[in-house]
């Protein structure tokens, strides 16, 4: 009766073996090369640093430059005390001249010698010693010129000039305080040259076998409105630190004044990469009691249905996942 077909139909609609339809998107797989970044943090630094130090140490007198200042190759930083320099420049100059004199005096009496001989008074042996007269005291002048040279460049060595042209990074002497150049807590004055930078990384130990000369990477500045640079590495040191089990690699970075040393930088080192590589979204894969899968859309009968493909996945690199076999 009508009451009895109502309830099978009923029923039929309850029947789980019954086949229903889900609307899904379908992606096509991905391929080509697939690259796989570390994020890690590094810092700008300038290749041409410079420490300064004095020929000779000595106590400062004068200062001529402040932290910030831009300086010139061989651009006079500060003066150091030269009292006991200028006294020997005089001392020596002194000799020196009363040195001349003795010379002029042994050529004016050669001369007579010479005259006297010439008209066969006195005798050949006193004209030879006048002249070995005048030849030992021209050497003792030489050497005297010598010393008062020696005695200027010394002078001079109280100058305190730049070896390179850039910026004065730091300045820890005062007035009256000893030279040196470097002293227990560091530095006392340096010269950071910013026309060449660098990237300096600590990078973890794990990764020495896939980092090398020439591995790309991508740097990031957050402080220069997210600069995007497209780098190399440059230095990749096989050094492994004992403290922090890192190793150092560098990158070349170009001039930029938006860009100064010590700026803090955002970093992304390729460690992999794969040619012909397939790929899926992340949130494609599932994951079962067998393992690893995703959805594979097939043809059958001339429809399109889901199949289960187990897979082995590989490296991560944003939302792609590298898929190394199963597909």
């Amino acid at each position: 009766n009508e009451k009895i077909a109502t309830l099978v139909t009923e029923i039929g609609q309850l029947d789980s073996t019954a086949v229903k339809a889900k609307l899904v998107n379908v992606e096509t797989i991905g391929g080509g090369t697939f690259n796989h970044y570390i994020d890690l943090q590094g810092k700008i630094d300038a290749k041409n640093t410079a420490y300064v130090a004095p020929k000779m140490p000595g106590v400062v007198r004068a200062i001529y430059v402040q932290k910030g200042s831009f300086v010139r190759k061989g651009q006079t930083i500060l003066k150091l005390d030269d009292a006991v320099a200028r006294q020997q420049v005089a001392a020596a100059a002194q000799q020196t001249g009363a040195i001349r004199s003795q010379l002029n005096l042994a050529k004016t009496s050669l001369q007579r010698q010479q005259n006297l001989w010439d008209n066969n008074i006195g005798t050949e042996m006193q004209v030879i010693q006048a002249k070995a007269n005048v030849e030992t005291i021209t050497s003792q002048l030489r050497a005297a010129e010598a010393q008062v040279g020696m005695a200027r460049e010394q002078l001079d060595f109280s100058n305190v000039r730049a070896d390179i042209s850039g910026v004065i990074d730091q300045v820890n002497v005062r007035v009256g305080e000893q030279f040196t150049g470097v002293t227990a807590t560091g530095p006392q004055i340096s010269i950071v040259n910013t026309s060449v930078l660098k990237l300096m990384v600590q990078v973890p130990e794990t990764y020495i076998s896939s980092v090398n000369v020439g591995t790309p990477i991508v740097i990031t500045l957050p402080d220069a409105n997210n600069r995007v640079i497209n780098s190399k590495v440059s230095v990749a040191s096989k050094l492994i630190d004992p403290v922090s089990r890192t190793f150092t690699i560098e990158a070349n970075v170009p001039s930029d004044p938006a860009i100064r040393a010590n700026q803090i930088a955002k970093v992304q080192l390729q460690e992999y990469s794969r040619g012909n590589a397939i790929t899926v979204p992340l949130n494609t894969l599932q994951t079962d009691q067998e393992g690893k899968y995703v959805m594979v859309a097939v043809t059958e009968n001339k429809n399109l249905v889901a199949r289960k493909k187990r897979v082995i996945t590989g490296n991560l690199s944003g939302d792609r996942l590298e898929i190394k076999s199963g597909l």
